[in-house]
C-alpha cells in the first residue's frame, strides 16, 4: 500500500529537537567535567526511573509525530490521490483502538452502553435496556463471563511482558554495568511497567479498559494521543522561553545599569498584564488570521498543528519573565564573588566571564525551572482549553479531554472515567518530569557537589 509522507511544522520543530539533542549529547559525552554531572543522575534511584517512565511517554510522542497519508484506490490509470486524513505510525499500531468506536458512553471493561436505550426484544415487545457493545467484550456471550475472562488475559499479557522484562534485564546486566541501587530500582520498575503494559496491551484488544467518550472512542487512545499535544507544548514553548530568559536576564544581572532598568521596566510590565487575557488575545487574533487563509492548508490537521505551533510560540513570548527574574537576581550575586572579580581584574572579557563562570553557575536554576515550566505548560493547556482558547477542538489533547469532561461530570448518570484518564496520564508525566528535575537540579548544582566534596 503507498503513501506519502507529511511533515507538519511541529514534526519539524521536534525532529529538530533531537538533531540538538543528540549533537549535545555527543558534546558532553567527549568532556569529563560536563559528564561528570550526568553520571551523578545516573546514580539516582529515582531519577533513572523517572526517566524510563518519560522515555515511554517520549516513545509514544515520537510514533506519533511519523506522519503519512494513505493513497485512495484507483479505479483507472490517471494521478495518485491520498486520503486527507493524516495518519501516525503509531495510529497504525493501535489500529483496533482507533477504528473500533461504539455509538456512545461505556464504562471501563464494560459489555453494554452506560445509558439504556428503547429495544425491540426477539418477541417483537418494546422494552428498556442496555444494548451490548459491537467491540468491547463481542466475544462473551453473557456478562457473567467477563470477570475471569479479565483475569485470564491479564494474567497471560502480564506474564508475557513480565518474560520480556526478564530478557531486558538479562541482556541489559551482560552490556552495561551500573551501581547497585540504581540498578535495582530500574529493573524492577522495568519488570512492573512490561508486565503492566503486557497486561494492558492484552485486555485492550478485546476491550476498552478505560470506556469510551460521547461518540463512542476508546478513551485509551484519545489519552495516548494525547501524549504528543503535551510534550509538544512543554518542549517548544520552554525553547521559546529560554533564550529570551538567559539573554535578558543574564545581561541585566551582570551589566547593571541602564540595561538593568530597561530589562526590569520591560518584565515589570509583561507581568502585570494578566497572562490569560494577553495569550487569549493573542491566540484570537491569529485564530482569526487562520481563519481568513483557509488556502494556507491542505489537510484539517496541517491547520490544527499550525495552532499548535502558533500556540507554543504565544506561550513562549509571554512566559519568560519568571525565569529572567531568576537568572538576574542570581547573577548578580555571583557577579560580586571574588573568582569573578578576579577575573576582571585580569582584564577577562565580558562574554568569555559569562560563558566560563556565570552561565554553569546559574545552570541548575535553568534546568529545574525549564522542567517545572514544562510540567506547568501541560497543565496550562487543559486550562486554555477549558476557556476556549487552547489548541483546535479537533485535536487530541489532554485539556480537550477535560473540557468534554466538565459536561459528562454533571450529567445523570456520571461519567467518570475520561476525566479520570486524563488526570491519571498526566500526573505521571508531571510526576516523573518533576523527579527527574530535582535529581538533574542536586546533580548540577556547585554549592551542594562542594557540600558532598567537604563531608
Amino acid at each position: 500500500m503507498s503513501f506519502q509522507l507529511v511533515f507538519l511544522w511541529s514534526d519539524k520543530l521536534i525532529f529538530l529537537l533531537l538533531a540538538v539533542a543528540v549533537a549535545t549529547a555527543i558534546y558532553v559525552r567527549r568532556h569529563e567535567h560536563l559528564l561528570l554531572p550526568w553520571k551523578r543522575v545516573a546514580k539516582n534511584g529515582v531519577a533513572m526511573v523517572s526517566l524510563l517512565v518519560l522515555s515511554l511517554f517520549l516513545l509514544v510522542g515520537l510514533l506519533d509525530t511519523l506522519h503519512f497519508r494513505s493513497a485512495l484506490p484507483q479505479t483507472g490509470g490517471g494521478e495518485k490521490v491520498y486520503s486527507p486524513e493524516v495518519l501516525s505510525v503509531f495510529d497504525t499500531l493501535v489500529g483496533p483502538l482507533r477504528t473500533h468506536t461504539e455509538k456512545t458512553y461505556s464504562e471501563p471493561f464494560a459489555l453494554t452502553l452506560y445509558a439504556k436505550e428503547s429495544m425491540t426484544d426477539a418477541h417483537g415487545n418494546i422494552l428498556r435496556d442496555y444494548p451490548r457493545l459491537q467491540y468491547g467484550g463481542a466475544h462473551l456471550a453473557d456478562v457473567s463471563q467477563r470477570t475471569a475472562d479479565v483475569a485470564k488475559r491479564a494474567l497471560i499479557g502480564g506474564g508475557l511482558g513480565l518474560l520480556v522484562g526478564l530478557l531486558s534485564f538479562y541482556l541489559t546486566h551482560r552490556t552495561v554495568r551500573c551501581t547497585s541501587g540504581c540498578d535495582l530500582a530500574v529493573s524492577i520498575a522495568t519488570l512492573l511497567l512490561t508486565t503492566f503494559i503486557g497486561a494492558v496491551v492484552s485486555l485492550a484488544t478485546v476491550y476498552h479498559v478505560l470506556g469510551t467518550d460521547k461518540v463512542g472512542q476508546d478513551v485509551l487512545y484519545l489519552s495516548l494521543k494525547s501524549i504528543r499535544t503535551g510534550l509538544i507544548i512543554g518542549t517548544v514553548t520552554t525553547l521559546v522561553t529560554l533564550p529570551l530568559a538567559l539573554f535578558l536576564g543574564v545581561a541585566a544581572g551582570y551589566f547593571r545599569g541602564w540595561v538593568d532598568d530597561l530589562i526590569q521596566y520591560l518584565y515589570t510590565v509583561l507581568s502585570s498584564i494578566p497572562s490569560v487575557l494577553l495569550i487569549a488575545a493573542a491566540v484570537l487574533m491569529m485564530q482569526v488570521t487562520l481563519d481568513t487563509h483557509p488556502d494556507w492548508f491542505d489537510t484539517a490537521a496541517a491547520r490544527a498543528d499550525m495552532r499548535l505551533v502558533a500556540l507554543c510560540l504565544i506561550l513562549g513570548l509571554t512566559s519568560w519573565t519568571g525565569l529572567c527574574r531568576l537568572l538576574r537576581g542570581e547573577t548578580l550575586k555571583l557577579r560580586e564573588m571574588e573568582y569573578i572579580q578576579a577575573a576582571q581584574a585580569f582584564g577577562v572579557s565580558s562574554l568569555r566571564i559569562l560563558t566560563r563562570h556565570i552561565m554553569p553557575n546559574v545552570m541548575h536554576i535553568i534546568l529545574i525551572a525549564l522542567v517545572m515550566d514544562f510540567s506547568a505548560l501541560v497543565l496550562a493547556e487543559a486550562v486554555l482549553s477549558y476557556v476556549g482558547v487552547g489548541v483546535d477542538p479537533s485535536m487530541i489533547s489532554f485539556g480537550t479531554m477535560i473540557n468534554a469532561a466538565r459536561l459528562e461530570m454533571g450529567r445523570e448518570p456520571m461519567v467518570w472515567w475520561a476525566l479520570a484518564a486524563a488526570f491519571g496520564f498526566m500526573l505521571v508525566l508531571v510526576l516523573a518530569a518533576n523527579l527527574f528535575a530535582d535529581a538533574v537540579r542536586d546533580a548540577f548544582d556547585p554549592r551542594l557537589n562542594r557540600t558532598e566534596t567537604a563531608t
